[in-house]
């Protein structure tokens, strides 16, 4: 999620998210895809616009947009992009993801002390023209942590803030560690942890929030019935550049101009964001319907000679993966409860199942080398955090089959499948998106693959899933789901605790060993603010998690934009955006 900023990572809908900075990649890809990207800019070019004009701007999705305009609440990129306007985090970043001053707050760690302080700069307004207070940000932390919202963002990350976790289990109206000294009405926030960590001068970092919630405008409403609101799905207020003027629900939102924007007056008159089949992005771009439109990849060869766009691009933080159901989200406990006879639980099976999956080949056969296969769960944009010397799960049909072999899963004479170690039937369920027309070839290929090798996969439901539906079932531990092809657009900070932490309702697979939350916690342990002892914790756990198998990585992909070539200012570099979006602020037509 990539918030608290967007909270702890935010779940990948159509494999777009946020940005790392032009990347000087090392390994050059033979398909005119990749040579492609690796030759466009970061960003249009920079100069003065018009104060006016609209702009179109496309949604990539199969699904109406369930429209939850609140950090807190929500989970999905498609949320993220759909509030891209008007939300934005308390902080700026430089290039480095570093927390700088020049946003909205100011920031300041105390190490010995223990505590972050935050103070909103004046002048800084929601869209209604009140001034972000001291009990805004404080209010984001009861959304997040009051069991009524059931929000999927409270974790154990968050739990060192002194008295979060009391608050969260109904044992305090308040939560202590988070102190106004100026009042609720004030613009100063401390809070005090129980520990600090390496990450925490970064944005992204998942141990404290980067956002508020107008208080004033929510109080009234019950935190059981926040989710649902008015406020929050039809009238959502904002800091940001732009507030919402209307909706048609569940397809377009229109922005205007916030007129308390503390930075001073954007340069669009309006802007309208609307959904799009992926399937119709190379006909829109072609028709030239939208402004800003993000390009899918299979369909890159389409349109690459398109006039009247600038195109630009980068590798974003970002990767699908493969997932195996191995337990439950125990919601008493808030902690994950590993289930050792659940089905997936062998590691020989799910190794198996990495190694017959022919990634490289059919990314290539589809996007162009746009989109390619991965080796850890780390990104290489993460530099040295990366485990470079780890080979992940490269296509081996022969070692997957001796794996299988000596783990047991035989067949009997005469049948086309294997049995699992007791002699019992398999039969293995795998819960997949709805993308573009290349997805249901590349899924269907990998069951394919796996049958090769005798393993009967078929898939949940019979077809696949849009999106909504898709993390229903994951989220509710559904029985119909063995194994899942899903998506991560990640924070800037490394940190692994938010999504494969045995606290955090988005570790998925609900896998929870000792030595995983060893090597998650000694990441973000006061030993790791010595830099190289950190950077080898993260390659342990890398080497770990290749190991286990527990998730599989996939594949990362180059993200290009088409954007209107009359259009300034857009850019994907890291200190140009904001919540994993260009500074909206600045977007706008040539004079």
């Amino acid at each position: 999620m990539r918030k608290i900023r967007f909270l702890t990572v935010c779940l990948l809908a159509a494999f777009l998210l946020t940005a790392c900075g032009q990347q000087k990649t090392s390994k050059k890809n033979t398909n005119s895809g990749a040579e492609d990207a690796m030759q466009f800019p970061i960003a249009t070019s920079f100069g003065t616009t018009k104060k006016s004009g609209t702009i179109k701007v496309a949604l990539e999705t199969d699904t109406p947009f369930s429209g939850i305009f609140s950090d807190e609440l929500a989970d999905s990129t498609t949320e993220a992009k759909l509030a891209q306007f008007g939300s934005e985090s308390l902080f700026d970043t430089d290039n480095s993801y570093n927390i700088t001053n020049s946003g909205p707050a100011k920031f300041s760690l105390d190490r010995q002390a223990k505590t972050i302080t935050i103070t909103i700069k004046k002048g800084v307004k929601w869209s209604d023209g009140k001034q972000v207070v001291a009990k805004d940000v404080e209010y984001a932390y009861e959304v997040i942590a009051n069991r009524a919202t059931n929000s999927a963002h409270y974790t154990s990350s968050l739990q060192d803030v002194v008295g979060l976790k009391a608050y969260h289990d109904g044992q305090a109206k308040t939560i202590s560690g988070i102190e106004m000294p100026d009042g609720e009405n004030g613009r100063k926030v401390v809070i005090h942890f129980l520990a600090m960590h390496p990450g925490m001068l970064k944005t992204g970092n998942g141990y404290f929030c980067e956002s508020a919630v107008p208080y004033h405008y929510l109080k009234s409403v019950p935190f059981k019935k926040l989710k649902t609101s008015y406020q929050i799905r039809q009238k959502p207020l904002y800091f940001g550049p732009y507030r919402v003027k209307s909706m048609v629900t569940g397809q377009s939102v229109t922005w205007v101009p916030n007129k308390y924007y503390w930075r001073g007056t954007p340069s669009l008159s309006k802007i309208v964001i609307s959904i799009i089949s992926p399937k119709s992005v190379a006909t829109a771009i072609k028709q030239k319907t939208y402004d800003v439109i993000e390009v899918v990849n299979s369909q890159w060869s389409q349109i690459k000679k398109q006039k009247g766009y600038n195109f630009v691009a980068n590798i974003p933080l970002s990767y699908t993966y493969l997932g195996f159901k191995l337990g439950t989200w125990d919601a008493k406990t808030s902690q994950v409860k590993m289930n050792k006879k659940a089905k997936m639980a062998n590691k020989s099976l799910r190794q198996a199942i990495g190694y017959a999956m022919n990634v490289t080949e059919i990314e290539r056969k589809y996007t162009s080398g746009l989109t390619f296969r991965i080796k850890t769960l780390i990104p290489a944009e993460y530099g040295d955090y990366y485990n470079d010397s780890l080979e992940g799960y490269p296509y081996s049909p022969k070692k997957a089959e001796e794996l299988l072999d000596k783990a047991g899963y035989k067949r009997k004479k005469g049948e086309k499948y294997r049995r699992d170690p007791q002699g019992h039937k398999l039969t293995i369920h795998l819960a997949a998106m709805t993308r573009d027309s290349s997805q249901v070839k590349i899924i269907n290929n990998y069951i394919k693959m796996w049958r090769k090798i005798g393993l009967h996969v078929t898939l949940t439901s019979g077809s696949l899933m849009e999106f909504n539906s898709f993390y229903s079932l994951l989220f509710s531990d559904d029985s119909q789901v063995d194994m899942f092809i899903a998506g991560w657009s990640l924070n800037d900070e490394p940190s692994q605790n938010g999504i494969y932490g045995s606290g955090t309702q988005y570790n998925l697979g609900r896998f929870a060993t000792d030595k995983n939350t060893k090597l998650i916690n000694e990441m973000d342990s006061e030993k790791s603010f010595n830099l190289n002892y950190r950077i080898k914790v993260f390659k342990e756990w890398q080497e770990y998690m290749q190991d286990q198998a527990y998730v599989i990585p996939l594949t990362s992909s180059y993200r290009i934009m088409a954007i209107n070539k009359n259009l300034l200012n857009y850019s994907l570099e890291s200190s140009q955006e904001n919540n994993n979006h260009p500074l909206w602020y600045k977007v706008g037509f040539k004079k």
